[in-house]
């Protein structure tokens, strides 16, 4: 009888959710707090789900504060593979131990790295692995410049390299204690350092790899060059935004960090819970925006925002979607907006599921924004946060897990389950007869 073949679809999400599984377990046992008491089952897989899909909310007032280092220890590695991916880890694993890779582990690693053909795939999981480990390592020895002269060596090098991975891997957590980061809002090195890890991490590995081989701005990809650009631009329209609304608020550098954590990494130098409604609906966008794909953020990607808004100009202007005198086909202008809409579509159904669960606890009347604030941060895997994520009632700490897994693996991934044929021609293989239907 012929065996039938499990899709890669479903090894990546089961791979994911027994990653967040392990590490709810590991994060319940006793000696993962400081204190006598361990954390509560729901709070340990929310942590879990919130490292795994690399997030940073936390359910927890103060990591640095409440974790022994081994708490500390087991949160960061799950970051790096969360970060990474675990088909990722997995396969570099089976190289070193000089296990030879077949066609399907390869097939594998190209659905989850996104990639059009699976040539190649060995090369790109090895430099993935190694390009990161090494920004990761530089990124510490940084950071321990900086915290060396707060903090005892062997702490100091601990924290370094947490928050070094955190930076890298957009995840938005800090060990600090109860000071956190936003005690550095005024330290250049360490906000320059950590706006570069996360940019770099944000942009994806592919991008990377194709600056390190090019070392050309003329002989990169378009798509490269794409995600340079939108990131660029994104990064200094935040900061003139956040900067313009909250003028007395922030500095010119909190401003700017800001924009560059706010779409998908999480850290913050400010207190957020004190900017205007208005700020806080323009993180919101910037949120749902998030990092640019094959990337260790989240969010419906830059390329997706990019080709909707230049599908919209184009249709506005009567002409076809050039870019870099290349027309973009229609198949990726309608992947582009479905993925938009399901995302949309998929938060604001949590967002209303837990307005009413929430409607339950007092603490939160008349706080819609926040929620939707938490719940939009949960789905871009940002992990900011207006301060009500301790006082979250269980059912809704479970569904923001949940919110969260979809917005590390992506709408297409997880709905792709459902639909094996997501990737074929959307015309299908029988020509139809045109209709004119009016619009608008």
């Amino acid at each position: 009888m012929k065996r039938k073949k499990v899709s890669p679809l479903i090894i990546i999400l089961a791979s994911f959710m027994g990653i967040i599984l392990l590490g709810t377990v590991l994060l319940k046992l006793p000696f993962t707090t400081v204190a006598e008491e361990s954390l509560t089952w729901v709070d340990s897989l929310f942590l879990s789900a919130s490292a795994v899909c690399v997030t940073g909310l936390s359910t927890i007032s103060s990591i640095g504060d409440t974790f022994s280092i081994y708490g500390k220890v087991v949160l960061a590695l799950l970051i790096q593979i969360g970060g990474l991916g675990i088909v990722t880890i997995a396969i570099y694993v089976l190289m070193l131990l000089g296990i030879k890779i077949g066609v399907t582990e390869r097939y594998l690693v190209k659905e989850a790295l996104n990639q059009p053909t699976h040539g190649g795939m060995i090369k790109l999981v090895r430099s993935i692995v190694l390009v990161t480990l090494t920004i990761e390592f530089i990124g510490m020895l940084i950071n321990f410049t900086v915290f060396i002269q707060d903090f005892e060596f062997w702490k100091a090098l601990g924290v370094s390299a947490f928050h070094s991975i955190s930076s890298f891997n957009n995840a938005g957590f800090d060990i600090l204690g109860s000071t956190s980061i936003q005690a550095y809002s005024s330290n250049i090195i360490l906000n320059l350092n950590t706006m570069a890890l996360i940019i770099i991490g944000g942009i994806g590995f592919i991008v990377i790899r194709d600056l390190l081989e090019k070392k050309n701005w003329k002989n990169l990809t378009i798509y490269s060059k794409i995600v340079l650009k939108i990131t660029l631009f994104l990064i200094i329209f935040g900061a003139l935004l956040i900067k313009l609304l909250e003028y007395d608020q922030v500095t010119w550098l909190e401003a700017i960090f800001q924009s560059v954590t706010t779409r998908t990494a999480g850290f913050s130098t400010v207190n957020i819970s004190q900017f205007s409604y208005v700020t806080l609906i323009v993180i919101i966008a910037f949120m749902f925006i998030g990092a640019s794909p094959n990337s260790t953020g989240g969010g419906i990607k830059t390329t997706s925002i990019y080709i909707i808004f230049g599908s919209i100009i184009s249709f506005l202007r009567g002409k076809p979607f050039i870019t870099n005198k290349r027309m973009i086909e229609n198949r990726n202008r309608i992947k582009a907006l479905v993925i938009a809409i399901l995302a949309f579509t998929i938060t604001i159904v949590f967002f209303l599921v837990i307005s009413l669960i929430e409607a339950k606890n007092a603490a939160y009347d008349n706080k819609m924004l926040n929620i939707l604030f938490e719940t939009f941060s949960a789905f871009g895997t940002v992990g900011l946060s207006t301060g009500i994520t301790t006082e979250l009632l269980p059912a809704t700490k479970i569904l923001l897990s949940i919110l969260m897994f979809i917005g590390r693996l992506g709408p297409i991934t997880v709905f792709g389950i459902i639909n094996q044929n997501w990737k074929q021609d959307m015309t299908g293989k029988i020509n139809y007869p045109k209709e004119h239907i009016l619009v608008g």
